[in-house]
């Protein structure tokens, strides 16, 4: 039976999951709870909503996709995010080498809780990893999340041992990952990373809460606001300080 991905929905003009123009799968189901999560709706593994697609399916998605992303693919491609497509490892591997043998650029969106040897396969077939480094202290990183950030950091490691490409995604959450000591761990950790070629920062917003009310769930971050100007500039400078001009504000 062909390779099926579990999937929440589609972006096909994508420009902020990768470089260029990209077709950008959101994969269903999640591992952890973040509590600022914006799209809770991809937590599930099952809904009654999941659309079930194979790899050719989705190869000819990206086929059509094709004159958008540039020369041979370089200015654009394809990213799975989530959720968390890690959870479906073996359909994203699947998916990945056939987009790869067609020339086009792979990149996987992921928040690192998982490892295991099918994702150490998947990292193969992956041009680029984003990799989102939510907390860098593990008891604020299970308060945020509700788990350790030890597989995370093992992610980010086995990456870096590959040598190939990494992007760093850090959430700036007033009064949950501002702290400014701990933007200094995070920055100090990986400062010395050879992978990491960009450092985004992304600043909390609220456009996903009217979600928790339609599932009927509270959200827990219900008096938190988006970031100041000031917040934004420190965790910047922050970041700056140990990355230069790799860092990016989305």
């Amino acid at each position: 039976m062909a390779k099926t991905l579990r999937i929440h929905s589609f972006e096909t003009f994508g420009v902020h999951d990768g470089p260029g123009i990209r077709l950008v799968v959101f994969a269903q189901g999640c591992p952890f709870r973040c509590l600022y999560c914006h799209n809770p709706d991809t937590q599930d593994l099952e809904t009654n909503k999941t659309i079930l697609k194979t790899v050719d399916e989705i190869i000819e998605l990206l086929e059509r996709e094709k004159p958008y992303f540039g020369k041979s693919g370089t200015g654009g491609g394809l990213t799975i995010s989530g959720g968390e497509p890690t959870l479906q490892a073996k359909a994203v591997t699947a998916i990945f080498k056939k987009a790869q043998e067609k020339g086009f650029h792979t990149c996987l969106d992921t928040c690192g809780a998982i490892v295991n040897k099918d994702v150490e396969e998947l990292y193969r077939y992956t041009d680029l990893l984003l990799l989102d480094v939510k907390h860098i202290n593990n008891d604020w990183h299970r308060k945020l999340v509700g788990q350790s950030n030890d597989n995370v950091l093992k992610n980010a490691k086995i990456r870096e041992k590959s040598g190939r490409e990494m992007w760093l995604r850090y959430v700036l959450v007033p009064g949950w990952t501002n702290q400014k000591e701990y933007m200094l761990a995070w920055a100090k950790y990986f400062a010395h990373f050879k992978t990491v070629s960009r450092v985004e920062i992304l600043p909390y917003h609220e456009l996903g809460k009217h979600k928790y009310q339609e599932l009927g769930r509270k959200y827990l971050l219900e008096e938190i606001k988006p970031p100041s100007q000031a917040e934004i500039n420190q965790a910047k400078e922050i970041f700056t300080e140990y990355f230069g001009e790799k860092v990016l504000v989305h």
